[in-house]
């Protein structure tokens, strides 16, 4: 075994290299496809801006985008009143 003799400055540059891998590997590790647990869009901007993070033009767009998604009509309260 050798010794290796490293800078600071490239030392604390590959370790966060290496966290900054390990975090990602811990994403990929779940499953990031997974449809979501609540098909409800009133409900999900709800959660969202109860954490009081996002500005109301967010919220908005956010409302939109998932109503028009397939994914959410099936729970989307105008879609059962058609049936």
């Amino acid at each position: 075994m050798e010794t290796v003799t490293l800078t600071k400055k490239e030392y604390d540059r590959l370790l966060k290299k290496a966290l900054s891998y390990d975090y990602l590997r811990g994403l990929m590790a779940e499953d990031v496809f997974a449809s979501p647990p609540v098909k409800n869009v009133e409900k999900v901007v709800k959660e969202f801006a109860a954490t009081g993070r996002y500005n109301q033009k967010f919220l908005k767009s956010l409302e939109k985008g998932l109503k028009r998604s397939n994914y959410f009509d099936n729970e989307n309260p105008t879609a059962s009143s058609r049936s």
